[in-house]
């Protein structure tokens, strides 16, 4: 094995650097694998919040657009503030924050505090995705980066899953609870998860002994870049990345995405108990295939683009664009719970595009910028699913079920063409 194919270390120092990257993707993994228990859960209580409350799933879907939209803002400051006071601190104080959030929410009795606490909530949970992804980037050269993150958002797809059962337990173990259930008992493998996190986790290859990883025709930009970062101040890499093209159009394309992920993820599970009929347990069983779904492709697609496009990512966001127009037109007029958990399914591989978007913002980014460049990017994608929870539920009792899913796949054509434009932008400052 040459010094290219171990990026500049020796054949010792590479196999230290390997076990530490494989730890590092594993450790921030499956801490994430039970985080969404303090995100996802409002979405698959709706029904029963909205009866004991006195309010309306419309309502409700202001409330949990509260989350999306200080989880952007949060995403947008929190890339650059985990670089500052510490990405692993950071990371677990934010972890730890949402899980006590949820408990003091599964007390409330007023909507009002409930959307209130749900926004802290954001905040909080928004200090984590970025970070954990910057610190990645440090242990996963490009040529593997998108197996990396692909692999770090499929476990982010399955921690959909994760809520999903673990919300059904909850309701089976204590149904005197109701909907209270599901703020509260999520929330204790969250928190013990941050053992395995605590263990394992380390910021950057310098804090084993090992040097920074050197990629073959690496560009020195980065290095350069990651200096002037130090000189300029907080706010340069913003400048540097709004005044690039590249960067405005790929956020326009994460919000679409995040529109549709997130109008799946909030809105399928009351379609099944309020259009199909099913109780509210089946109508979460039903639902499981999309986020199983759109975990197949958190992991699939960025691993498609590294070994068969070779580091292409446009095409697959292309595919995939034009397989959910089609899905998304479709779903509507199918009747049966059996055929729409299967289009279920196939939507959630197919509407997921943000695994790829995650390496595109490695590949823009660099070293010297992923934390900040996926802290935009997932920036725009909560600002879709802020205004996708925000509007889905007054235009459902408004025009119907159909409209939802229609607007959704009109918006994916969108992304088609916004993805034939960014293939042409060459970015110049980074």
């Amino acid at each position: 094995m040459n010094i290219k194919e171990t990026f500049g270390y020796s054949p010792e120092q590479f196999k230290r650097f390997r076990m530490w990257g494989w730890l590092m993707l594993l450790s921030f993994g499956i801490t994430y694998l039970f985080f969404y228990n303090g995100r996802q859960n409002i979405n698959l209580v709706m029904t029963q919040m909205a009866e004991e409350l006195g309010s309306t799933t419309a309502a409700l879907g202001v409330v949990s657009s509260a989350l999306f939209w200080c989880y952007a803002f949060g995403q947008l400051i929190n890339g650059r503030l985990g670089a500052y006071f510490g990405y692993k601190r950071f990371m677990a104080f934010g972890i730890v924050a949402s899980a006590v959030i949820n408990v003091i929410i599964s007390f409330q009795h007023s909507i009002l505090v409930i959307a209130v606490l749900w926004g802290l909530n954001g905040f909080f949970q928004s200090m984590v995705w970025s970070n954990g992804l910057g610190v990645l980037n440090k242990w996963w050269p490009k040529k593997n980066r998108g197996f990396a993150t692909g692999l770090t958002t499929a476990f982010s797809g399955m921690a959909q899953v994760v809520t999903y059962l673990t919300i059904l337990l909850c309701l089976h173990l204590n149904p005197e609870w109701g909907w209270r259930a599901a703020f509260r008992y999520p929330m204790i493998p969250m928190v013990l998860m941050l053992i395995a996190f605590f263990f394992f986790f380390k910021e950057k290859p310098e804090d084993v002994g090992l040097p920074s990883f050197v990629e073959e025709n690496e560009d020195t930009k980065n290095d350069e870049l990651g200096e002037l970062i130090k000189t300029k101040g907080y706010l340069y890499p913003y400048i540097v990345l709004f005044s690039e093209p590249k960067v405005i159009v790929f956020c326009i394309i994460s919000a679409i995405a995040g529109i549709g992920r997130y109008g799946l993820l909030t809105w399928v599970p009351t379609y099944f108990v309020e259009e199909m009929g099913l109780s509210i347990k089946d109508g979460i069983f039903s639902s499981i295939l999309l986020p199983l779904g759109q975990a197949c492709a958190m992991f699939v697609f960025p691993l498609i683009t590294d070994k068969l496009l070779k580091g292409k990512r446009e095409p697959m966001l292309i595919i995939a664009s034009v397989i959910t127009f089609g899905g998304m037109v479709v779903f509507p007029f199918i009747k049966t719970q059996l055929t729409a958990s299967i289009m279920l399914f196939v939507l959630g591989v197919f509407a997921m595009v943000t695994g790829v978007i995650w390496a595109i913002a490695g590949d823009i980014g660099g070293r010297a910028f992923s934390s900040t460049v996926v802290g935009v990017f997932d920036w725009a994608v909560y600002m879709g699913a802020a205004i996708q929870s925000l509007i889905f539920g007054f235009v459902k009792d408004k025009f119907g079920w159909p409209a939802i899913f229609v607007t959704i796949g009109a918006l994916y054509v969108i992304l088609l063409v916004l993805t034939l434009v960014a293939r042409k932008i060459k970015t110049k400052r980074i």
